[in-house]
């Protein structure tokens, strides 16, 4: 089963991913993580792709994909479509869409992560709330736009850990197993763009922000 984890700057993608892999394979299953192919890139250059670059990440994290090892789960820390994104969103190029939504097909569940986690910065990576909301929104549009199913993971720590086993529980149609603090499970709309839910939080986390 391949699992694609999705979401703006700064919202917890790497970590639950890792944690993904380590809960499956306390298991007992084989699974094996696919690690972001612009981290990487960005930790080589010591700067952040140009437009002309955004096509070579792209091809990169979809060749990295292709080649990760045969196992019961694969997760996949971001796909193509998140440099697809960005690329539209900084570059206003839309080109890489057609290349990243056909990789994207070949995901069997789609973790889109939700904005209630603290904004960090992160070196030359993360530009900022507006940004990590700007691109949180065009994921979200372009994922119903494209009829792609995808759940929004919430929590922190154990409790978003949880939540995405329940969504892995929930895609292969398997009992849901209760955290251990014994707290229920509650599903949220997988395609919600509702100011009433996690945009309410970053609406007060920007509230919060020191003004310049």
């Amino acid at each position: 089963m391949k699992i694609a984890i999705l979401g703006a700057e700064c919202s917890g993608k790497t970590t639950l991913a890792k944690r993904l892999v380590a809960k499956l394979m306390g298991q007992g299953f084989s699974a094996c993580g696919v690690d972001e192919a612009l981290r990487e890139w960005c930790a080589t250059q010591q700067r952040t792709p140009q437009a002309s670059e955004q096509r070579e990440i792209a091809l990169s994290q979809i060749e990295r994909v292709h080649n990760a090892p045969a196992c019961d789960y694969q997760i996949a820390d971001t796909t193509a479509l998140m440099t697809a994104i960005y690329s539209e969103v900084l570059f206003n190029d839309v080109s890489l869409y057609p290349l990243a939504l056909k990789d994207q097909q070949r995901f069997d569940l789609v973790c889109v992560m939700g904005l209630d986690l603290p904004w960090v910065a992160d070196g030359i990576q993360r530009d900022g709330l507006a940004m990590q909301a700007k691109v949180d929104s065009q994921l979200r549009h372009i994922l119903q736009s494209q009829g792609i199913t995808f759940s929004v993971i919430y929590g922190t720590g154990d409790e978003r850990l949880h939540n995405a086993m329940a969504a892995l529980a929930n895609a292969q149609n398997l009992p849901q197993v209760t955290n251990e603090r014994q707290t229920p499970w509650q599903w949220v709309c997988d395609k919600c763009s509702d100011a009433q839910c996690e945009h309410r939080t970053f609406s007060a986390l920007l509230e919060a922000q020191p003004k310049p």
